[in-house]
């Protein structure tokens, strides 16, 4: 007996199929990357503009050929097979005017030169950026081989037929991170800057807690109706939620530097030290990820003058080693 398809919840991407085009909006169309993860949730979400002569693709995702994992065993964040296909098929007969990235991890970006090889659409959007880690990601490491063809800049536009997009410099998450605001809906898609299941990771070197936070609070200050994220479900209370985000980055702040001033100056915190006490519950696969958020706070709170520990720049494959302590006066900043 055929069993009903289940009814799609736009809240609940469990009922979300792969590789189909799926009209959220008029204007917009999401097509869900074949790359479920824990650390992508049910993978990459690229998006469609526009639905007249010419449309704008928004994070093509991972590329056909991408390896399977992404340094952490048993993961799939780069797996790219059919995606392009499928973004192909929604598009149908309209011309590709761009194709743009939020930025450069290897979830997002390696797509965009396969899809400009079957369309030959320029690639336009986001700066290259290609950094070696010293840790564990969270995500997939950079895309070493995007070429833009153009870099927009915070509040540059690109139109095409029925839609207005503009850039909002959003660095924190990477460096080089843009959210695109849709002017004639409000939307917002912001990459992986906000997210509907999961709070960003904020990895250095190119990760900057402090960054992330100013980014934040420019998207506070904003009026967009909705945010559609790369990876999870859209979010209809902007302006809450990035309240809530906020408010969530200052309570790890302080609870960084409440476990420090705890702490026994003999024996001072290293990084798994803070993510056993911060992070009850978690998946230890997740306990990297965790851990290069802990950092990104650790390197803010250093520059405030709040705790002392290593040099950033000395950190290198040591940084789960080195040893951190509360200063002088650090807990009343």
């Amino acid at each position: 007996m055929t069993q009903p398809v289940p009814r799609e919840d736009p809240h609940d991407p469990s009922t979300w199929p792969t590789g189909r085009a799926v009209v959220i909006e008029p204007l917009v169309r999401r097509v869900l990357g074949p790359n479920p993860s824990p650390y992508t949730f049910t993978g990459t979400q690229t998006y469609v503009v526009g639905t007249g002569r010419d449309v704008l693709v928004i994070d093509p995702g991972p590329n056909e050929s991408g390896p399977a994992d992404t340094g952490v065993q048993g993961h799939a964040d780069t797996r790219g097979d059919g995606h392009v296909a499928a973004i192909l098929a929604a598009v149908g007969s309209a011309r590709i005017a761009a194709i743009t990235c939020t930025h450069t991890h290897r979830d997002h970006s390696p797509a965009s030169r396969a899809l400009q090889a079957a369309t030959g659409a320029p690639i336009i959007g986001c700066a290259a950026l290609a950094l070696d880690d010293d840790g564990p990601r969270a995500d997939a490491a950079f895309d070493h081989d995007y070429r833009p063809d153009r870099v927009l800049e915070h509040g540059e536009t690109l139109a095409g037929d029925g839609w207005t997009i503009t850039a909002v410099a959003t660095p924190g998450h990477t460096s080089n991170h843009l959210c695109y605001a849709l002017g004639e809906s409000g939307a917002l898609f912001t990459g992986d800057h906000v997210m509907g299941w999961s709070t960003s990771v904020v990895s250095p070197p190119d990760g900057d807690m402090a960054a992330y936070l100013q980014s934040l609070a420019l998207l506070q200050d904003r009026e967009d109706r909705v945010y559609y994220p790369a990876h999870g479900p859209q979010i209809d209370n902007p302006r809450q939620f990035v309240r809530g985000m906020i408010g969530h980055r200052r309570q790890r702040e302080r609870q960084i530097v409440t476990l420090l001033d705890n702490a026994n100056e003999s024996a001072p915190l290293t990084i798994p030290d803070l993510v056993a006490a911060m992070y009850k519950g978690l998946d230890p696969r997740l306990h990297g990820a965790a851990g290069r958020s802990v950092l990104a706070h650790l390197i803010d709170l250093q520059r405030q003058g709040r705790v002392s520990g290593p040099e950033s720049a000395t950190l290198g494959q040591s940084w789960l080693a080195q040893s951190w302590t509360l200063a002088p006066g650090g807990a009343r900043a």
